[in-house]
């Protein structure tokens, strides 16, 4: 590759054209939009809340409105770099194993769609009591985080966490979830693999070949350029597409319109009431769904997760930096970085999302394709979040996306989410028997025991309730358990850091880019909020050091600007 190709049209503290800010701002929130809905759809299913779309829309309208809000406060106030933040897999786990338990398995009326009313208390109370105990364990987990981020102890965390520790725990996310993607692809297997063909399709296969749209510059007037749009929207095109083909095989009643034959969840009108009832504009609230309650139980399966998401999020945060010209990030900002996401969470939590926030790993690579790693871009994605969390119709239009579409989504995400996991072995030896056996027990032990538990629930008897639950939720986490024996064997074998590939790991995290700025330039507290606070706040672990003075804007290296008389992104905003 040329080394032109890597050089950045916007750095992070630069300001691209307004109208250049909110169209890469959508473009950013269109990458991430996969992960956001995917988490209250799967979520619905263990609330009981299936068949009620109003109630889902709700949800969705929730978590955008929240990753708004914590996007926000992440590139203002946390790492600073051009991250979103969304909802997390990484609790989704624990959240699941939660709601499995025999107190909170939906009773049998709730799984008939013509036994069901929406609108009656009962039904209220079934699914609001779930997302309450889900939010009191979430809140009260997230706090674990805001302590760790600010007190600075996530580098005490991450000296004994290395990749045979991170590659279980990030692959069993993944695999834990295939039972939700088979059930969702089997409501019609041609729909679901029609979706995950076209996904692989534009992905892989069309993703280096440019499609021809009309824009216009001031410089060129009216003309037309090529644009890598298969590559920068994969999922949207590969849903919006089966979307459509559903809709018209259900206008032409194609598909069956007797709910017991098979693919009849296939057809797009099953929640056709959903987009008349949804208000136009609806303003979530903390508390919304009542007062949270609290289970030892869930706290310690979130807690699970919390410690998953810290680490992926470290990760993200340094590739951010290298993508986006900045420096590696100081000590301070990751601090402050997780601290924030902790405090995220909490928000999450407050609102009843049913979720908590992370670091999202695709709009990292997004920075790669489009070459503009401004800050501001992320800002206006936060705005656009915040703005979609507001009009209600916008969370019921994706409740009518028919569940065999959602399943062929899976299929795509839950595998690379499971194959990244995988890619962190890289860093460590693998040509090492030692190294072998942990990756591969942690693996089949992730597997085996939460499947073996979940098959008979009432094994654990100890005697003391809490203490029965707090099992019961971890033991079938399968990304707890993975994780776990990962960390232990490969802190207790003996073995060499190289071997372990800790070297390797840290060494990937630390390299420099070749086009940075100054470090304070982009970590810094905002509005030279470090020009007025006393000398001693350099002591606090999330202050930066330099916190007696403004900062020496002289020393920035010089920046390499690409012309961009016709950037790609336009021609994108256009083409929406």
């Amino acid at each position: 590759m040329d080394a032109d190709d890597n050089k950045l049209a916007y750095c992070v503290t630069d300001v691209p054209p307004w109208y250049l800010c909110i169209i890469l701002g959508i473009q950013h929130c269109l990458t991430a939009f996969g992960g956001i809905i995917a988490i209250p759809l799967i979520l619905s299913q263990s609330l009981c809340l299936q068949h009620d779309g109003l109630s889902q829309s709700h949800l969705i309208s929730t978590i955008f409105l929240v990753s708004g809000i914590c996007t926000l406060l992440q590139v203002t106030f946390g790492i600073r770099l051009p991250i979103l933040q969304g909802g997390t897999f990484t609790l989704l786990a624990p959240s699941m194993a939660m709601l499995s338990m025999p107190e909170w398995t939906c009773p049998a009326w709730t799984q008939n769609a013509s036994l069901v009313d929406t609108t009656s208390p009962e039904f209220t109370e079934v699914w609001q009591s779930r997302m309450r105990a889900l939010q009191g364990s979430i809140m009260v987990g997230s706090l674990f985080q805001v302590f760790v981020g600010f007190s600075g102890l996530i580098g005490l965390f991450m000296r004994f966490i290395g990749p045979l520790t991170i590659a279980p725990t990030i692959s069993l996310i993944g695999l834990s979830l295939f039972d939700s993607a088979g059930t969702s692809a089997g409501d019609h297997w041609g729909i679901s693999a029609m979706t995950t063909i076209l996904i692989i399709l534009f992905s892989q296969y069309l993703r280096h070949i440019p499609v021809p749209i009309p824009t216009y510059s001031k410089d060129k007037k009216l003309h037309t350029s090529r644009v890598y749009i298969f590559q920068i929207l994969p999922v949207l095109l590969g849903i919006t597409l089966s979307w459509l083909i559903c809709y018209i095989l259900t206008t032409y009643n194609i598909l069956p319109t007797d709910p017991s034959q098979y693919g009849y969840l296939a057809r797009t009108d099953l929640k056709g009431d959903v987009m008349s009832k949804a208000p136009w504009f609806s303003f979530p609230y903390p508390g919304q769904w009542g007062t949270p309650t609290v289970s030892l139980a869930g706290v310690v399966g979130i807690l699970a997760g919390v410690i998953s998401s810290m680490i992926e999020s470290v990760g993200d945060y340094h590739a951010c930096a290298r993508l986006s010209g900045a420096p590696p990030p100081p000590r301070h900002a990751i601090n402050r970085g997780i601290g924030i996401e902790g405090l995220g969470c909490l928000l999450a939590g407050a609102w009843g999302t049913g979720n908590g926030t992370t670091s999202y790993s695709e709009n990292v690579g997004a920075l790669g394709i489009t070459k503009v790693g401004s800050r501001m871009v992320i800002v206006a994605s936060g705005v656009l979040m915040v703005v979609m969390g507001v009009f209600g119709k916008v969370g019921a239009i994706f409740t009518t996306i028919p569940s065999p579409v959602v399943g062929g989504m899976f299929m795509v995400m839950f595998g690379v989410i499971s194959a990244a996991g995988v890619s962190n072995l890289q860093y460590a030896n693998m040509n090492s028997s030692r190294n072998i056996f942990i990756f591969g027990f942690s693996m089949f032990s992730g597997l085996v025991i939460p499947n073996w538990i979940l098959k008979n629930p009432n094994v654990i008897a100890s005697g003391v309730v809490e203490l029965d639950q707090m099992l019961q939720v971890l033991l079938t986490t399968s990304m707890f358990v993975g994780g776990f024996f990962g960390f232990i064997l490969d802190n207790t074998i003996p073995g060499s850091k190289h071997e372990r590939g800790i070297l390797a790991w840290n060494k990937a995290h630390e390299d420099d880019s070749s086009n940075t700025l100054e470090s304070g330039e982009v970590y810094n507290l905002p509005f030279r909020i470090n020009s007025y606070l006393p000398s001693w706040f350099r002591y606090i672990p999330f202050c930066p050091s330099d916190v007696s003075g403004p900062l020496d804007t002289n020393s920035l290296e010089p920046k390499q600007q690409l012309g961009i008389t016709d950037p790609p992104q336009i021609i994108v905003g256009v083409a929406l």
